[in-house]
């Protein structure tokens, strides 16, 4: 085994501390036989050949422990189709964090409602319980907590606020599949939750989304919407929502009923790995693992989130820091180089709705946290290679080590 504590640094030519590769997605013959009994079946589409949407949506719906699941195209849409089916009307506001990815927000708008912004936890990255209420106004309809990276947020506090206030709880679990808050599944937790099953995440097929909920009335509007706005009671050809069609192919149900399978090992082996990275780096001075707080979870680990402190590495930015982790062999990333507001959408207001008013001015808003995060803090590293082994664990914290020792 390379000495990866000393040494020239592999940016600088020196060897890589982590020589292995982490492949995404996972999968086998499996699957490919999956896909190739639809394709050679010629029933393809969706609605009017759906087996196999039906049977991953119950699959999925079941594994969540919720009455019901929507598929979708993607979880930008999943969140859409949440949203409106809560009633949100033009106007309304929905508090969201600045620490996240841009569909989180620009949902609201496209709704013609007005994103919220509410700074995180310093210790988790996700909503802060403690910032809510200040942000709350006559206007406020809504809460998107998202969990971010798979580790769950306070719902216990985040529910509390919203039952006092009369708000609808939506959660993000676009990075969160089969992750667990006090022993229930994240995304089944609030009024409705949206996942993502784009080709970083923890499940895939490539793109689509889905939506679950207990709620009846959310279910079938949720469903309606995501049909060109049919209902089970009308005909081909009656409309009875503004929907569109937003459903996903037998192709795609298909390799995520495969992945489904996969998910509680892989979560598991994600969990117990990020447990013991959390214990390696915890031991090096300048790097702080985020909080998985203080009650049961199960983290996913879509990322694992580490904080750096550069004047513990020579004062190096941490641009800088990553470029040179990534240089050893750390499948890693920066993260977002600044806060969701900060995006020109929002700083420009190219919002093309009629309800948004004047007042509105995202250049004000300033989250002290998400700021932190971005340009000095966060440092990610990718799901799949939290699938690695314990000794992939170790080359990852020796990768920090050697380059603390090297600055």
């Amino acid at each position: 085994m390379i000495d990866t504590e000393t040494g020239q640094l592999a940016i600088k030519g020196g060897p890589k501390s982590v020589t292995k590769t982490f492949p995404w997605p996972i999968y086998d013959e499996t699957e490919v036989q999956a896909v190739a009994n639809v394709v050679r079946s010629g029933q393809w589409g969706n609605p009017d050949c759906a087996d196999e949407v039906a049977r991953f949506e119950q699959a999925f719906a079941a594994y969540c422990g919720s009455k019901y699941a929507v598929t979708c195209v993607n979880g930008s849409v999943s969140l859409r189709l949440a949203l409106i089916a809560c009633g949100l009307r033009p106007g309304d506001e929905v508090i969201v964090p600045p620490y996240t990815f841009i569909a989180t927000a620009s949902v609201v708008l496209e709704i013609n409602c007005v994103p919220v912004f509410v700074d995180i936890d310093p210790q988790t990255y996700n909503l802060d319980p403690a910032c809510i209420e200040a942000a709350i106004t006559e206007k406020t309809k809504a809460i998107v907590p998202v969990h971010f990276a798979g580790l769950p947020c306070d719902m216990d506090a985040i529910l509390d606020i919203a039952q006092r206030h009369n708000l609808r709880v939506i959660e993000d679990a676009a990075h969160a599949h089969g992750a667990e808050y006090k022993g229930r599944k994240l995304g089944s937790i609030g009024d409705a939750g949206s996942f993502s099953f784009q080709s970083s995440k923890n499940l895939t097929s490539g793109e689509g989304g889905i939506v679950i909920t207990n709620d009846d009335a959310l279910y079938e509007t949720m469903n309606s919407l995501r049909n060109v706005g049919r209902l089970p009671s009308g005909q081909w050809y009656d409309h009875f929502n503004p929907g569109c069609n937003y459903r996903i192919t037998q192709l795609q149900a298909v390799l995520l009923s495969e992945q489904l399978k996969r998910l509680d090992e892989q979560t598991i082996t994600r969990n117990e790995n990020g447990l013991y990275l959390d214990s390696l780096l915890a031991d090096i001075d300048g790097i702080t693992p985020l909080s998985r707080g203080e009650v049961a979870i199960l983290h996913c680990y879509h990322l694992y989130i580490f904080k750096y402190d550069k004047t513990k590495f020579g004062q190096v930015p941490k641009h800088e820091f990553v470029a040179m982790l990534a240089a050893e062999g750390v499948p890693c990333s920066a993260g977002y180089p600044h806060p969701l507001y900060k995006q020109p959408v929002f700083q420009q207001k190219n919002f093309m709705c009629y309800a948004i008013p004047e007042s509105v001015d995202y250049t004000q808003v300033y989250c002290p946290e998400a700021e932190r995060a971005c340009a000095d803090e966060a440092v990610w590293i990718f799901q799949q290679a939290m699938l690695g082994t314990q000794g992939d664990m170790e080359s990852f914290a020796q990768a920090i080590r050697k380059i603390q020792l090297a600055l």
